[in-house]
């Protein structure tokens, strides 16, 4: 029977909290680097290009919840902070955002809480990625806890961008100026399109591949058929 996350406040809290969401970041992680590992050794083709992992640090998780008007409790960061421990997965192409998407939500003991897909609904900023957020069981010697863990989904594309925007956001303390706002949203366009030429480029790349192969067959069957 799973159990909620239930920690008294202090010191001994927040290291018990940090605890918890520090191993639902490993155990998220090495389902994701078995994937990795699988689509290198196995498949012909691998849709990540890399994975990144992290704790959001005590400032960070303040801030937030300052932003969202809760007092920082760690009942409060337990309940209304998802992102605590975060996974970010870059992929090749928007094809295999859903992909990955698709093969997490089987993974038995994952949980899948909610999902939201800004690829088909951006952010009015112009930001662009997939959030799942999932629990996963941490079997303590006296229980099993459900631990969240935010997982974000895009491409090297949409990874360039955020990225960029969150300095430039950063550096603004989030009030920047509308022109910069609009030259941001204006990127993000850009990068939509260059995901999708890109994206439209690989099928074209496979299709292509799949007729030379079609075609070496035909010639072996012929050669085989005359030598009869």
């Amino acid at each position: 029977m799973e159990s909620p996350i239930e920690v008294t406040e202090g010191v001994d809290g927040w290291n018990t909290i940090i605890f918890l969401y520090n191993s639902a970041l490993k155990e998220v992680g090495t389902k994701l680097e078995i994937l990795n590992d699988e689509f290198q050794h196995v498949h012909q083709y691998n849709p990540i290009e890399y994975i990144k992992r992290r704790i959001k640090t005590p400032e960070s998780i303040v801030k937030k919840l300052k932003r969202y008007g809760y007092e920082s409790t760690i009942d409060n960061m337990v309940n209304y902070v998802n992102d605590i421990a975060g996974i970010r997965i870059v992929c090749s192409f928007t094809s295999d955002i859903y992909r990955m998407a698709e093969m997490i939500g089987k993974q038995n003991d994952l949980t899948v809480v909610s999902v939201k897909d800004y690829i088909k609904h951006p952010k009015e900023s112009g930001y662009k990625s997939y959030h799942m957020l999932v629990t996963v069981p941490i079997f303590l010697s006296d229980r099993v806890v459900d631990t969240k863990v935010e997982i974000q989904i895009r491409t090297i594309a949409m990874d360039f961008w955020a990225s960029l925007e969150h300095k430039i956001y950063y550096k603004f303390e989030g009030n920047a100026p509308e022109y910069i706002s609009k030259d941001l949203r204006e990127c993000a366009e850009i990068v939509s399109m260059l995901d999708a030429k890109m994206l439209s480029l690989n099928e074209a790349i496979l299709e292509a591949k799949a007729a030379q192969e079609a075609e070496l067959l035909r010639e072996e069957k012929d050669r085989a058929d005359k030598e009869k």
